[in-house]
């Protein structure tokens, strides 16, 4: 759940959680093609995370939209080992648009070297991508008493391509050359080091919008040459003291409800929208597959609770990049 490390300038770091598998990795040129989907309205979740009521509640979100279509950007899965809730999330995505994230890339098959495939980057510690690894294994476990959902979900792309107005618009699960990428998150698109990459990968892959989500946290911002909106995790709370995931909504027509913040691109308007699910079944569901001592309860219980040491302000765009053509 870093930019491509090639095409960022990082350093490769091989151990499983840190490594950025090679067939991870696409040509932003590749984007250059004919949309897969076309609509009016559309709904872009990533960060699921086997969050069954965050579910529930994004499809009766969608549903209030006559016409608009849901796409999953991948890491669908993650906390739902238990496996009824690992089949229910598996059948509910793969009748939507969806592409797959690290997570269904590396249960799809058994240990490939890359561990959860989250290619963490070096702030990351240690123990924390060993606790991921170890989260993966037991949804891998639980993924083999389904083999077919299993196949299907490795099938999945890694990316797609939408048409919505005027607008194109790459769905990645990372950034736009690696589907583990690192590229469009909040510190990277700030970082005036990475703007000629992030320049040259909208150049050459004919996107007006990229829409992401991998690093768990949201970030907006538009740019002469377009706009990035990672909604971070649709199934976790993103901001310190709150308790609703994100999600993103690209549409012709304005937000139905209050945006958190958005941009207008090409005629569109592209908005993070909260999520709220009920966290009291869900605090019970997870605690259930989780609990305390487990490695997810030790990663992520503080942030389930009382949300992450992040704020809106972080993630919405800068008043200088609130629009763009």
């Amino acid at each position: 759940m870093a930019a491509s490390p090639i095409a960022l300038g990082i350093e490769r770091d091989e151990r499983p959680g840190r490594a950025c598998p090679q067939d991870y990795r696409y040509p932003p040129r590749s984007f250059d093609r004919a949309p897969e989907l076309e609509c009016e309205t559309l709904y872009v979740a990533g960060g699921l995370y086997g969050n069954v009521e965050a579910l529930d509640a994004l499809l009766a979100m969608v549903a209030a939209e006559p016409g608009a279509r849901l796409a999953f950007n991948g890491d669908f899965h993650w906390f739902d080992v238990a496996p009824a809730d690992f089949e229910y999330v598996a059948r509910t995505v793969l009748a939507h648009a969806a592409t797959r994230g690290n997570v269904e890339t590396e249960v799809a098959h058994e240990a490939s070297g890359a561990g959860c495939g989250c290619a963490y980057p070096a702030e990351v510690s240690d123990e924390e991508v060993d606790r991921s690894n170890r989260i993966l294994d037991a949804l891998r476990e639980t993924s083999r008493l389904f083999p077919d959902l299993r196949r299907r979900q490795g099938e999945l792309p890694m990316t797609l391509v939408a048409q919505v107005g005027d607008a194109r618009v790459g769905l990645v699960h990372g950034d736009a050359a690696s589907l583990a990428g690192w590229g469009f998150a909040q510190d990277q698109l700030d970082n005036p080091r990475k703007a000629r990459w992030l320049e040259g990968v909208f150049a050459e892959s004919k996107i007006d919008i990229f829409a992401s989500s991998h690093t768990c946290l949201p970030a907006c911002r538009a740019f002469p040459f377009g706009a990035v909106i990672n909604n971070g995790a649709a199934g976790m709370p993103n901001f310190s003291g709150t308790s609703h995931g994100v999600v993103t909504r690209i549409a012709r027509s304005p937000a139905p409800a209050q945006a958190l913040y958005g941009v207008h691109v090409r005629g569109v308007h592209v908005d993070a929208l909260a999520l709220p699910f009920d966290q009291r079944l869900w605090n019970t569901r997870f605690l259930e597959a989780w609990p305390e001592g487990s490695p997810a309860h030790e990663s992520y219980y503080r942030r389930i609770a009382h949300g992450p040491s992040f704020t809106k302000q972080q993630a919405a765009p800068h008043a200088a990049s609130g629009r763009k053509k």
